[in-house]
């Protein structure tokens, strides 16, 4: 596991989510949309991975009750494809069974570069190589792919995570 289990207001993050390209305010504190979420960072940081669990009834997409990964930035560190598994193994470990639609992330092909795969250009190159399949697009044109919860490795906890106790749960 590469991911330590971090925070919505981390300012060790906030550099790299002002250089992701679907940041509103920069150099803002808080980076992660409103509800729950899972944020990781690897060591440096060179990366951070940012899974949120909206409220089904406040989500405007086609895709209510899935986990979204919001933010994916990596700038060094192992393969991104290999850290996209971690993260969501590193989500579940956090979430615990995924939702029915499993996971959701969004591209946006005026701010990511295509790569030139089977004689045409792709889009997604790296969470296709993760397992996603495209599912479609948004009304305003965004590119979706889903990782099916079958599809997802198991779950594995980030440095950093201890589980909590249920109130009904005596520790050791």
């Amino acid at each position: 596991m590469t991911w330590t289990l971090s925070y919505r207001f981390d300012p060790l993050a906030v550099p790299l989510a002002d250089r992701h390209y679907n940041r509103k305010k920069i150099g803002s504190p808080q980076f992660v949309p409103p509800g729950r979420c899972v944020v990781l960072l690897t060591p440096g940081p060179g990366a951070l991975w940012v899974t949120s669990w909206p409220m089904a009834e406040y989500v405007r997409h086609q895709w209510p009750g899935a986990w979204v990964n919001s933010c994916f930035r990596r700038e060094s560190g192992p393969q991104a494809s290999l850290l996209i598994r971690e993260a969501v193994a590193a989500t579940r470990a956090v979430f615990g069974d995924p939702p029915a639609l499993g996971l959701i992330t969004f591209l946006n092909r005026a701010h990511v570069r295509p790569i030139r795969r089977w004689g045409k250009d792709v889009y997604g190159y790296t969470y296709l190589r993760a397992g996603f399949q495209p599912v479609g697009e948004t009304e305003g044109g965004l590119l979706a792919f889903r990782l099916r919860p079958e599809e997802m490795p198991a779950a594995e906890p980030p440095f950093g995570y201890r589980p909590q106790l249920s109130l009904f749960e005596v520790s050791a």
